[in-house]
């Protein structure tokens, strides 16, 4: 791969006033002597006319920057093409491009790769990277930039240094078994792996927190028929989602909705209504909605605020601690609501103020966490698991004095298992799998 010059769109196909072409590779600046004539001052964007050289066609009038390797994105020569953005022009110069002897077009993901390969980033910012071009929400593009900018990298490699200085130690005891070895030394071994355990722990608890800021934060509305929950879902999309009928029974399979709240993606699902029913279809219909209740991270439980203290008894065994009672329709009902349920009422707006508030609260108190160990991917947390899993066999193996070899064999496996995640032990395994995921061109 390292013999090829390789060249893709950077930017998003269709009609737009720029478009960008991305070329890397040994040919890169040889590809842009042959389209403008020559090659610019480095890192300084230039103006240029862009030839077909056999016809001394002119494709367009375009800025061009070189970028000198090593200290590239790639860690190769890059040439960076900024074109109009009609299809025309960003067809003919890459099929330009396609024409010249060493390049081709990119594979999705290959620039990244290539940075990684050439040792300018790391697994984990790679992953971050992907992440920071997918994000659709403040959280979520927060969360990719600390990953892609160092921050789960800096976490692992304090845990790995951690690891091999206890290596270090206990390879002392090993190797130089008569040396007049400071007594006191096994004993701070084994606080610091007891700290550096509980530090992994921590991070795998709040392992899930990170997810769902990636993937989105599943919620389900849960009721009996006719509580109002096609309503509120469509208050909350902003948009006529859900079909509304006083006819009990409408919603009949679970309905989902992909929205921003409070800045973090939240996917919320709307459910058939919570009753006995000899129908069928409508059976089958509870039966998922309690099955995506048993899923979700959050559920809201509705109750019909009309219908007073029965329909409130009628779902309070739905309550719980990852639940938000709400009783709708509170502007038919004009008894006082006793807590936990918000009173709210779609059609005057009372309560939904206080209701949203709870929501955004519940939200981001199961998502983001600042200063968190952010393992954002199951490969993360499986990782960060076998590396918790070994610190403690060695830890325990120190405590029942058995040999060292055995302790200091647990601890190169929990540095091998947090290298993985980095990218720095047996990795290519698991490279076409990550960088398959890109979009072509970064």
């Amino acid at each position: 791969m390292e013999q090829d010059t390789i060249f893709a769109p950077a930017t998003a196909p269709g009609r737009a006033a720029l478009a960008i072409v991305r070329i890397s590779g040994p040919r890169a600046f040889a590809a842009l002597t042959e389209l403008a004539g020559d090659v610019p001052a480095p890192r300084r964007m230039s103006r240029r006319t862009l030839r077909e050289s056999s016809s001394d066609e002119t494709l367009d009038d375009a800025l061009v920057v070189a970028f000198p390797g090593p200290a590239t994105a790639t860690g190769e020569d890059v040439v960076e093409l900024h074109l109009h953005g009609g299809r025309a022009v960003l067809s003919a110069v890459c099929a330009r491009l396609a024409g010249l002897d060493g390049l081709r077009l990119a594979d999705p993901g290959e620039f990244t790769r290539r940075a990684f390969l050439n040792d300018r980033i790391d697994l984990t910012a790679a992953e971050g990277i992907h992440d920071l071009v997918d994000a659709e929400t403040d959280a979520q593009r927060r969360q990719a930039l600390r990953q892609a900018t160092g921050g789960l990298a800096d976490a692992l490699d304090r845990w790995r240094a951690d690891l091999i200085d206890a290596m270090a130690r206990m390879e002392a005891f090993i190797d130089f078994p008569d040396e007049d070895l400071p007594e006191t030394l096994q004993a701070e071994i084994g606080l610091r792996l007891r700290s550096l355990g509980e530090e992994m722990t921590l991070a795998l608890a709040d392992g899930r927190r990170a997810e769902r800021v990636r993937d989105g934060l599943r919620v389900a509305i849960l009721g009996a028929p006719n509580a109002g929950k096609s309503t509120l879902l469509n208050w909350l999309a902003k948009r006529e989602v859900a079909i509304v009928s006083e006819i009990a029974g409408t919603t009949r399979d679970v309905l989902e909705v992909h929205m921003d709240i409070g800045g973090y993606a939240v996917t919320v699902a709307d459910t058939a209504g919570l009753r006995e029913t000899p129908d069928e279809v409508e059976a089958e219909g509870v039966r998922r909605a309690l099955a995506r209740a048993e899923a979700a991270d959050l559920t809201m439980v509705l109750a019909d605020g009309g219908a007073g203290d029965r329909g409130r008894q009628a779902v309070g065994g739905l309550l719980g601690e990852d639940a938000i009672a709400v009783a709708t329709k509170s502007d038919l009902g004009g008894e006082r609501v006793p807590e936990p349920w918000i009173p709210v009422s779609i059609r005057t707006g009372e309560g939904t103020e206080r209701f949203l508030e709870v929501l955004n609260a519940a939200v981001a108190d199961r998502t983001d966490r600042v200063g968190a160990v952010a393992l954002t991917r199951a490969r993360h947390r499986e990782a960060v698991a076998a590396a918790a899993e070994a610190v403690n066999r060695s830890l325990g193996a120190l405590e029942q004095a058995a040999p060292l070899e055995i302790a200091a064999e647990d601890l190169r496996l929990a540095a091998a298992s947090l290298g993985r995640v980095l990218g720095r032990v047996d990795v290519e395994e698991i490279l076409d799998r990550i960088f398959a995921e890109f979009c072509l061109g970064k």
